[in-house]
């Protein structure tokens, strides 16, 4: 059968994130066009953003973004690819990504507003009395313990909520944080008509309407019912009254949101015909750009969070992780594992303890043993997701490593390590909780490879920490924004999807190109010697068992 894509087309994906809007342009073999970025605290200062967010200075956890920085990105993005001179009349469809968790707020007449967008005014002018609150909690967020704990009790236990929506209450779920605003300020609660996540914000920008949330990043809310795509009515309860008719209905990530608004027809020359596919959340289309369809594969996105996630037919949802639909194969299921403490906290210790250089880092890095002479280290500049911990920074060592197995030493806390092993400590605890926690979870071990993705990809002294600790043959890909690309692909799927009438294998789209495209391997780094994987195994349950006793002792649950 002929999967191929029109010869002149272009298909266009974008993301969200936390500190920047990317955008990726695929041509019809899926290489990569174009690519532009806007940087939200350098490019757009007037929001006032530390790593595009705002902190509550009063340490209570809350995290939120100003909801308009991303409406002017859009337009500044798109922009840039105008003076690329980009043929926008070529994109016959367009996707996009968006930070999980993070939930946009319309206020009552909202709709109205976005179907009537003038071409000649930017976005920003015109929406800036479009939301309930200007503030958007994000999934940095930390504010919400009380929430989760209540909307737990209402379904009879963090298990149940699990095992009902694919993952525990957690205090970035979008539910919690609709849960919250009602309670303390049911002003706003009462004055919304709509709420989106991200994703489904951007979409709604993209199509001049409310754009559905995708049946994947819908899942990240506690309010799914994740075998049967469906609101859960008991978890809808126990969030807020009314709160079904503000969410809207789910759909398939393949499916088409709706065509392209006049505005960016007139504004920008889009072709009219252009389809508007569902955004879903980052990590869904990570796994998408990582074309991670294979039962063993795993892929590890080291960003501003951290996160582990691969192909699961028949999981079973845990008070760990998070199981979510697939966003290219609605017969199986992705889990994963999120990690607050990603790249900003191996910032901080880059900062600290070599130079504020990356070259100094990778030196300490590669000069210190694997075990680290028995340091075993937990940092968390933010409160952590997974292990359930609050900040704080924890260093044990294990005495006389050298002299007995690693079963039978004793620890003793210290106060800081020198600083090669800080650096060493860092990416060695990372990685052990990744492996334990993916192993409590049911993933595959070892796996059979993994793919590496996130801006820390391109760090060869970490693909070599992973290899040794994973005991397995390690990748990365050309792009490591894979969350863009995954964006562009899922655009150039629900195209075929929607031409097919019917849904149709994302990998019989790519099949005969991904060796000539960007897909393709850019590096790949040999599984690690059986001996130190062996040690390493020891090591990690070591680390889990200090782990557990600190999570009885200070954890947030």
């Amino acid at each position: 059968m002929d999967y191929s894509l029109p010869d002149d087309s272009l298909f266009l994906g974008f993301d969200c994130s936390t500190q920047s809007l990317k955008a990726t342009i695929l041509d019809a073999n899926l290489s990569i066009l174009a690519s532009e970025i806007v940087h939200f605290d350098s490019e757009l200062p007037h929001y006032k953003t530390k790593d595009g967010v705002h902190r509550d200075p009063s340490g209570n956890g809350r995290i939120v973004s100003p909801t308009l920085m991303w409406v002017e990105a859009l337009d500044l993005l798109l922009e840039k690819f105008v003076k690329e001179k980009l043929d926008f009349g070529r994109i016959a469809a367009v996707s996009g990504s968006g930070q999980q968790h993070s939930s946009v707020y319309w206020k009552k007449g909202s709709c109205n507003m976005l179907a009537s967008l003038d071409p000649e005014k930017h976005l920003v002018a015109q929406l800036s009395d479009a939301f309930s609150t200007k503030e958007s909690p994000i999934w940095m967020d930390s504010s919400t313990t009380v929430q989760c704990r209540e909307i737990e009790r209402a379904v009879g236990g963090a298990l149940e909520l699990s095992q009902l929506t694919g993952s525990r209450a957690h205090e970035r779920f979008t539910g919690p944080q609709i849960r919250k605003i009602y309670e303390m300020q049911p002003d706003v609660y009462h004055d919304t008509e709509r709420i989106s996540l991200v994703s489904s914000f951007m979409a709604s920008l993209l199509i001049g309407g409310y754009a559905s949330l995708d049946e994947t990043d819908g899942s990240g809310m506690n309010l799914m019912d994740i075998k049967r795509r469906v609101w859960s009515k008991i978890a809808l309860e126990a969030t807020a009254p009314g709160l079904e008719g503000k969410l809207g209905k789910l759909a398939p990530a393949h499916d088409v949101a709706g065509l392209i608004a006049p505005y960016f027809v007139k504004r920008f020359h889009f072709r009219k015909s252009c389809l508007v596919i569902q955004w879903s959340g980052d990590n869904p289309n990570s796994l998408a750009g990582l074309t991670l369809n294979t039962l063993g594969d795993l892929a590890i996105s080291l960003g501003t969070s951290d996160t582990v996630f691969g192909v699961a037919i028949e999981p079973q949802p845990s008070l760990e992780g998070h199981v979510l639909p697939n966003p290219v194969d609605p017969t199986c299921y992705m889990v994963m594992l999120v990690y607050k403490n990603g790249s900003l906290t191996r910032e901080d210790i880059r900062n600290r303890c070599a130079e504020k250089s990356w070259d100094v880092f990778n030196k300490f890095l590669e000069k210190t043993p694997p075990l680290n002479g028995g340091k075993l280290g937990f940092y968390y500049k933010e409160n952590e997701i997974l292990p359930p911990l609050p900040i704080g920074f924890h260093r044990y060592i294990l005495d006389n490593l050298t002299n007995g197995s690693l079963d039978e030493l004793r620890e003793h806390e210290v106060e800081e390590f020198d600083a090669p092993s800080e650096v060493r400590a860092i990416i060695e605890g990372q990685l052990l909780s990744m492996r334990a926690h993916a192993e409590r979870s049911g993933m595959p071990t070892p796996p059979k490879r993994i793919i590496v993705t996130g801006g820390a990809s391109t760090n060869k002294s970490i693909l070599n920490a992973i290899t040794s600790i994973f005991g397995c043959a390690v990748y990365t890909v050309q792009r490591p924004d894979s969350a863009s690309l995954g964006a562009a692909l899922r655009a150039a799927h629900g195209w075929l999807c929607n031409r097919e009438h019917c849904f149709v294998p994302i990998s019989c789209m790519y099949e005969d190109k991904i060796e000539k495209t960007s897909l393709g391997c850019k590096l790949s780094v040999p599984a690690g010697d059986t001996e130190l994987l062996s040690k390493y195994t020891s090591f990690m349950k070591r680390r889990m068992e200090i782990e557990d006793r600190l999570v009885w002792k200070l954890g947030r649950r």
